[in-house]
């Protein structure tokens, strides 16, 4: 702001998951190299706090592979957008979304261009560049863009990690998954072509897949917020995780108990709902269930739904728990994902 400096970022949706995040690098590098003379230096910003990046395993795996330090990436909390943009200097590209949440709608009128994947909730400024095809991932339009640009641009490392976000997101181009369509498969194998040297599609999404699900480096705390949502009523809060290992490992936890107070006290959660998920050599899930709460009304009226429930049927067999705060289960209906959960807990509270 000071040297009156014009910036140009390109940043993905609050979520930050693999394909925002390399959307963004990718196409923030094909525009640097790109733009003629440009007055602006292009920034690709990951829209979570540094401290949350550890949460993204697939993404920090990926990075790694392909020699990406975490210290030349730029965060959230480490760039004044608000500031950039009152004095002038802020030009805003979006990938992998195309509205900013609310507490961003002053950054609005500095959106110059958006790259999204999904049907389009409201129109832009007559200014405004928009590409909005839904395809399976964010990155296939990175890559058709890159791909119509001038020869020579794209490299290795930059062709290594569109390929791998494009394989994860369409759940390697199954079409049993319904995800895919043929411009991401087209694109899978415009970058194989130019790269023959890329590892095969079955080992990249497979070590993806692993990475997503890894929570062996984290901490409670950390395995908690991953994947978290929180449901709230009458001033109730309550939280809902998907923990991806399996119940006995995640009680096995070192200070455990402590762990869950401290977090529902620093949040102020009435309770936790922990959805254990974990998978076998088949990749069929196995799922359990952990209510923790020190309010034992609150604990046996979720407990209670959890286990009435019909729309749909959990078929919940109780386990035993090392704590009388909190009730365990095995969870027969393996289909009843959180998503499927949530009005559970939604009318208990």
């Amino acid at each position: 702001i000071r040297h009156h400096q014009e910036i140009h970022v390109v940043m993905g949706n609050e979520a930050c998951d693999l394909d925002s995040t390399i959307s963004a690098l990718a196409l923030a590098y094909f525009l640097a190299k790109t733009s003629p003379a440009p007055k602006a230096a292009f920034i690709p910003v990951l829209n979570i706090p540094r401290a949350d990046f550890a949460l993204r395993t697939e993404t920090t795996f990926l990075l790694h592979e392909q020699g990406i330090p975490a210290a030349s990436l730029i965060f959230r909390d480490e760039i004044d957008l608000g500031g950039l943009h009152r004095a002038g200097l802020l030009s805003l590209t979006l990938v992998d979304h195309h509205v900013l949440p609310g507490a961003d709608a002053a950054l609005e009128e500095a959106v110059v261009e958006v790259l999204d994947h999904r049907p389009l909730e409201r129109d832009r400024a007559p200014g405004c560049k928009v590409t909005a095809e839904q395809v399976g991932s964010c990155a296939t339009l990175v890559t058709e863009r890159i791909a119509q640009g001038p020869p020579g641009v794209l490299d290795r490392s930059t062709a290594a990690l569109l390929h791998g976000t494009i394989l994860l997101d369409c759940v390697n181009l199954s079409p049993a998954a319904g995800k895919v369509t043929p411009r991401d498969v087209a694109c899978i194998s415009l970058l194989e072509a130019k790269f023959p040297e890329l590892p095969a599609r079955n080992t990249v999404f497979e070590a993806l897949q692993a990475a997503k699900f890894n929570v062996s480096g984290l901490t409670t705390e950390q395995m908690l917020r991953k994947d978290l949502k929180v449901l709230t009523s009458d001033e109730l809060l309550l939280a809902i995780s998907a923990i991806y290992v399996d119940l006995e490992t995640f009680l096995r936890q070192p200070g455990l108990l402590q762990d869950l107070d401290a977090f529902c006290q620093a949040r102020g959660y009435v309770g936790l709902v922990a959805m254990m998920v974990s998978f076998n050599e088949h990749n069929e899930p196995s799922r359990q269930l952990a209510v923790y709460s020190r309010h034992e009304t609150l604990r046996s009226a979720v407990c209670q739904a959890l286990e009435e429930a019909t729309m749909p049927p959990l078929h919940l067999q109780p386990l035993p728990s090392p704590w009388s705060c909190m009730g365990t289960y095995a969870q027969g209906n393996t289909l009843a994902s959180r998503k499927k959960v949530l009005p559970i807990l939604r009318a208990a509270l």
